[in-house]
C-alpha cells in the first residue's frame, strides 16, 4: 500500500515539474523585459524658469529703521492763568510767527497800566523839576537822587504790567502748522494748560542709529533717501546734518540725524521710515534672483544648469547641478553672490525647493515673474 502511495505522490511531483519549467521560464522572460524597458526609459525634462547671473554696479549704502521729528514742534501753552476772550486761529491750519493765537482777558492789567503810566509820568515831570533845580543849586544831590530813583521805579512798574499783558496775548512762536484746539471761549486757563500743537513741518527730521563700525563711513552731508508707508512708492531725499560724536554704551551704535526735503507735508513727526545712507563708494556685484536660493541650515545652494552630452548618439540634456553659494546684501529682487558663482552661469529662478541634482531640465520663462531691482508691490 505505502508502494503505492509514494508512487503517485512521485508521479504527481513530476507532473507539476513538467507544467511549472515552462511557466517559470516564461516569468523570468517578460521580469527580464519589464526591467530592459525601464532602464531604456527616459523621464521628460521638468520645465523651470532661468536667468543668468549678471555682474552689476551698486552703490553701496547703509540701512536703518529711523523715525521722523519735526524741525521745530512745541505745544503751545499758558504763561500765565486768565481767561479766553478771543481765539484767533483755526485748527490744522498754518500760521506765521507772530500770529495771534489765544487772547486772554486782560481788562485788570490795562486799568493798571493807565495808572501806572501816569505815576511814571508824574516822576519823569519831578526829574525834570529836580535836574532844573539842581543846575541852579536850589535842591540837594540827595533830592535829585530820589526823585530819579522814583521816576526809574514807576517805569519799571508799568514795564512790569506789559509784560504780563503780553503773556496773556498768546502767539505763535515761529511758522508751521497748527495742531488741534484745546481750548474754547470763556474758558479758564491755568499756568501751563495746553492751547494747541505747532510743528514745522517743512523741512524734517529723521533720526536713526547704524552700529558703531559704521562711523568712519557717516559724514555730515552724505545723501539719505527715505521710504514710508504713507507714500509707497516715493522716495524722500535729504542730507545728514549731524553725526552723534557719542556711542550708545549698551547697543554699540550711533544716533544719526538727517533733514529732508518735504514740501508735500506727506511726512509727519513721529512716523515711522526706512532710511538708506548713500555713501560714494560703488562696488562690482554678481547679481541673480533671491527666488534662486535654496535656504537651509548646512549652507545656502542654488541649481546651476549644465549641458550634458547625450550617450549612444541620444542628443545632449541640460541637467541641474546644486551648488553652494555665498551670498552679500540683498536688493529689490535682487541678492548679489560673494562666492559660488561667475557670470553667466544660468540659475533656474523658481520653485527650487522640489528640484534635486542630475534632473534634466527645460527652460521656458514664458511664465517667469518680473525682477527688479526697485519693485513696487502693489498694495493688496
Amino acid at each position: 500500500m505505502s508502494r503505492k502511495i509514494l508512487a503517485f505522490v512521485g508521479s504527481l511531483l513530476g507532473c507539476l515539474l513538467l507544467i511549472a519549467g515552462p511557466l517559470g521560464f516564461l516569468k523570468i522572460t517578460q521580469f527580464k523585459a519589464m526591467a530592459a524597458t525601464g532602464a531604456a526609459m527616459v523621464m521628460p525634462p521638468t520645465t523651470v524658469t532661468a536667468m543668468a547671473a549678471k555682474a552689476d554696479t551698486w552703490g553701496d549704502t547703509l540701512s536703518a529703521p529711523g523715525s521722523l521729528e519735526a524741525v521745530q514742534g512745541v505745544t503751545v501753552s499758558a504763561e500765565t492763568p486768565g481767561k479766553v476772550v478771543k481765539i484767533g486761529f483755526e485748527a490744522g491750519s498754518t500760521v506765521k510767527a507772530g500770529d495771534l493765537l489765544v487772547q486772554l482777558d486782560t481788562s485788570t492789567e490795562e486799568a493798571q497800566l493807565r495808572a501806572t503810566e501816569a505815576t511814571a509820568a508824574l516822576a519823569r515831570a519831578n526829574l525834570a523839576r529836580a535836574n532844573e533845580l539842581r543846575a541852579s543849586g536850589t535842591n540837594s544831590p540827595a533830592e535829585l537822587d530820589a526823585a530819579d530813583a522814583q521816576a526809574r521805579q514807576a517805569e519799571a512798574q508799568a514795564e512790569s504790567i506789559r509784560a504780563i499783558i503780553a503773556k496773556k496775548t498768546i502767539r505763535a512762536p515761529f511758522s508751521g502748522r497748527l495742531g488741534i484746539r484745546l481750548v474754547n471761549l470763556g474758558q479758564i486757563l491755568r499756568e501751563g494748560d495746553a492751547i494747541t500743537s505747532l510743528q514745522t513741518l517743512d523741512p524734517i527730521f529723521v533720526n536713526f542709529s547704524l552700529p558703531q563700525q559704521r562711523v568712519a563711513q557717516l559724514a555730515a552731508g552724505n545723501p539719505v533717501e527715505v521710504k514710508s508707508d504713507v507714500a509707497p512708492g516715493t522716495k524722500f531725499s535729504g542730507r545728514i546734518n549731524v553725526v552723534s560724536p557719542e556711542v550708545d554704551a549698551t547697543t554699540r551704535s550711533v544716533r544719526v540725524q538727517a533733514t529732508l526735503d518735504n514740501s508735500g507735508e506727506k511726512l509727519r513727526p513721529g512716523m515711522y521710515a526706512s532710511v538708506e545712507v548713500l555713501l560714494p563708494a560703488q562696488k562690482d556685484v554678481l547679481i541673480i534672483p533671491v527666488t534662486s536660493v535654496l535656504y537651509a541650515p548646512y549652507g545656502d545652494t542654488v541649481f546651476v544648469i549644465e549641458q550634458k552630452p547625450g550617450e549612444n548618439g541620444a542628443p545632449a540634456q541640460q541637467v541641474l547641478r546644486q551648488q553652494f553659494v555665498r551670498l552679500g546684501t540683498a536688493r529689490g529682487d535682487f541678492v548679489s553672490v560673494v562666492d559660488g558663482l561667475k557670470a553667466g552661469d544660468l540659475v533656474v529662478t523658481s520653485g527650487v525647493f522640489k528640484l534635486r541634482p542630475g534632473m534634466p531640465v527645460a527652460v521656458d520663462n514664458a511664465l517667469a515673474p518680473p525682477t527688479s531691482l526697485t519693485p513696487q508691490p502693489n498694495n493688496t
